[in-house]
């Protein structure tokens, strides 16, 4: 176990692999220690607080034993949308304050207050079940609520999916910030593609978009790293008008004279979407239309494919995992959770988790009618 341990004048601290905080009073400590070795009071300490390292809200470790289900919810777990893609999300929370983020992530977050972090174990358990039911040739696809790469354990989150005979395609979104070059070695001839967010070839602007000091010089040696390891690399930027308009044709050189996208395509470039909860820069928000036929003229100029089509990743539809709880039923459930907004709770019902706002404590129960069910991602409202 990778732990580093101090202290200050009320607390010890272990923080393990760089993002789990666990801190337990010191008083309490200094007993349980002349019985029992650290790895222990670490693991069953009652008094101990675990909080994520970066964004320093408090964290929650999901585990088969804890009984939280991994599918009802969009911020951890496994998400079936309808084909052979199923996005893999361990853990919430970023290391960057993007102004266009879709989710308000980030240390500076003013809307979320908790993060997850799913056992590596019991992640790569649940995704077998599914394969069994979704067949062969299945992608494994790791996103989430903030930076999947910082997930600590990462390198048996893809050794454990390169195992399952369904997945043939291993691939990740990321910021690229706390990968390296040892990673990525690790990880060639197990995850096919990164999905590299770089949205800025200027440092200035790189800085203004992420809300850091961004460590630009490190992401493009990465990417040209990447690019030339057996990972193929996608570039990835969010197109911010008014913000980012020049640097798009730059990108699109960059990613093009590094040799992305051997098997896939080497760029997909994203429009930026102001979200309800998420932050909304003071930018001109261009429509559908206008996106695509800016695409369409760069796609002409450089003669690279910018209009995505599902195709293009082997994406094709498959039957859905069947939805055991329906838009309009009423249950009585049992609160679990807090969740990631103010209010929010999630319950369990019928094996799923569901999203409420309610005001009920941990461990109660509430009435609630299910209001969505879209991609087996569930909301209710108590009534």
């Amino acid at each position: 176990m990778n732990i580093k341990e101090f202290e200050n004048k009320e607390e010890k601290v272990f923080l393990i692999r760089n993002i789990i905080e666990v801190r337990i009073p010191k008083k309490s400590y200094l007993k349980l220690i002349k019985k029992y070795p650290k790895e222990y009071i670490i693991s069953f300490s009652k008094e101990k607080k675990i909080f994520h390292s970066i964004t320093h809200r408090p964290l929650y470790y999901i585990t088969k034993e804890s009984g939280i289900p991994l599918l009802g919810y969009n911020a951890f777990g496994l998400i079936d949308r309808g084909t052979n893609l199923i996005q893999v999300r361990p853990i919430t929370g970023c290391n960057l304050n993007c102004i266009f983020c879709s989710v308000d992530e980030g240390r500076f977050s003013r809307s979320r207050f908790v993060d997850y972090i799913v056992d590596v174990d019991y992640l790569v358990e649940e995704f077998e079940k599914i394969s069994k039911f979704k067949g062969k040739n299945l992608e494994a696809h790791i996103d989430g609520q903030g930076e999947p790469s910082l997930y600590p354990y990462l390198v048996e989150l893809i050794e454990g999916l390169n195992d399952l005979k369904e997945v043939s395609i291993i691939s990740m979104q990321s910021n690229g910030i706390p990968l390296n070059k040892k990673i990525i070695d690790r990880l060639e001839g197990k995850l096919d593609r990164i999905n590299l967010s770089i949205s800025a070839l200027d440092q200035k602007i790189a800085n203004k978009l992420h809300g850091v000091k961004y460590p630009l010089k490190k992401i493009l040696e990465l990417a040209e790293y990447i690019a030339n390891s057996k990972i193929d690399l996608l570039i990835a930027p969010v197109w911010v008008p008014n913000y980012n308009d020049e640097e798009i044709t730059k990108i699109i050189e960059f990613a093009l004279d590094l040799g992305a996208g051997k098997r896939f395509p080497p760029l997909g470039i994203q429009k930026y979407i102001p979200h309800k909860h998420g932050r909304r820069p003071k930018t001109t928000v261009m429509t559908f239309k206008e996106f695509y036929a800016k695409l369409k003229e760069l796609e002409k100029e450089y003669d690279v494919n910018l209009i995505l089509k599902p195709e293009y990743f082997g994406t094709e539809k498959r039957k859905r995992i069947p939805k055991p709880i329906r838009k309009g039923e009423s249950y009585n459930a049992k609160i679990v959770l807090p969740g990631r907004l103010k209010d929010e709770k999630l319950c369990i019902v019928k094996n799923r988790l569901v999203s409420i706002r309610s005001n009920k404590r941990i461990g109660g129960f509430a009435k609630i009618k299910i209001i969505r069910d879209k991609d087996g991602i569930f909301f209710g409202k108590e009534i």
